[in-house]
């Protein structure tokens, strides 16, 4: 009765991820934050946002006050994701950081494999997420995520629970921070049918640096460096560029590239401006309030709006 559920949620599944695999969960993959998709998601170094949860729990050591952000994103079709991530400190203990993200998927028309339409059903996944961050030393940070993930369509469902490990490096005096971190590291505890798929792991490194004499800084990253090539250099096709102008006390400009997306999303010859990202932020009060557009080329665009404040 599901056959044509399936083959939705396949598609909706490529979509979200940008790239096909044989992965479950891949909405883990999504960014949520609007700076962070804004920047291409060069995020693994970041240390002054609650969203940095999501890429890197070794970030959330650096946060001050108890930092909180909500973050909804337009996606294709029908597809709408949110999040919420919160971080405070316990002294003589560390920072705590909590988080969760929700994708819905939208309402189909249930079909069997003979094109007999039913009713309707809905899909949906989420993942909550706790997560603790430490100094090793001054400039030294580490940090875990665990998560319980839950995805469910029609009367099917799936369950996972895995775990994000990360490491932060900064250098104060040259304003650079080196981040590295293995993200969804883990396995289902339930599947949709017999068999299992693995977790969306992914091995990422990267850099961000702001300059000394412009309001500029600049962010690099390497993502699924777990994944398998054809040789060594194809490695590191997965890599984004991100660049954040402080254009006063309360605005902020932002730009990114993704070369990975850029490829993927390319038909034929050309691409458009597929992999391309840029965005806004702006304090007012105490809020901070951030935009994001991601173009997919000729299949569409992703918005998002993130609000943070601290309590």
């Amino acid at each position: 009765m599901k056959s044509t559920a399936l083959v939705i949620f396949s598609v909706l599944s490529f979509f979200s991820s940008n790239a096909f695999s044989q992965n479950t969960f891949e909405f883990l993959r999504v960014d949520m934050s609007a700076r962070a998709a804004a920047l291409a998601g060069t995020f693994v170094s970041n240390n002054d946002d609650p969203n940095v949860i999501f890429y890197n729990p070794a970030g959330i050591n650096s946060l001050i006050d108890n930092p909180i952000s909500f973050s909804f994103v337009k996606h294709l079709l029908d597809i709408n994701l949110a999040s919420l991530s919160y971080s405070m400190e316990f002294e003589d203990i560390g920072r705590f950081g909590g988080a969760v993200k929700y994708i819905n998927y939208g309402t189909f028309t249930e079909a069997d494999e003979f094109g007999n339409r039913g009713g309707e059903f809905g899909a949906g996944e989420v993942a909550f997420i706790l997560g603790y961050s430490n100094a090793l030393d001054e400039n030294f940070n580490y940090g875990a995520n665990v998560k319980f993930i839950y995805s469910k369509i029609a009367d099917r469902s799936a369950s996972g629970l895995g775990f994000d490990l990360g490491l932060n490096y900064i250098i104060a005096d040259e304003n650079l921070v080196v981040g590295f971190a293995a993200l969804n590291v883990g396995t289902q505890l339930s599947s949709y049918y017999e068999t299992k798929e693995q977790l969306p792991l992914d091995i990422v490194v990267g850099v961000s640096k702001k300059l000394a004499h412009l309001p500029l800084r600049l962010s690099l990253d390497f993502h699924k460096l777990n994944a398998e090539r054809d040789d060594f250099v194809q490695r590191f096709k997965a890599f984004s560029l991100g660049a954040e102008f402080t254009l006063s006390k309360v605005l902020r400009l932002r730009f990114g590239y993704d070369n990975e997306k850029r490829n993927d999303l390319k038909i034929g010859t050309s691409a458009g401006i597929a992999g391309f990202n840029a965005g806004l932020g702006a304090l007012i009060s105490n809020y901070t309030f951030d935009y994001g557009f991601s173009s997919m080329g000729v299949i569409g665009a992703l918005h998002r709006v993130s609000v943070s404040t601290s309590l």
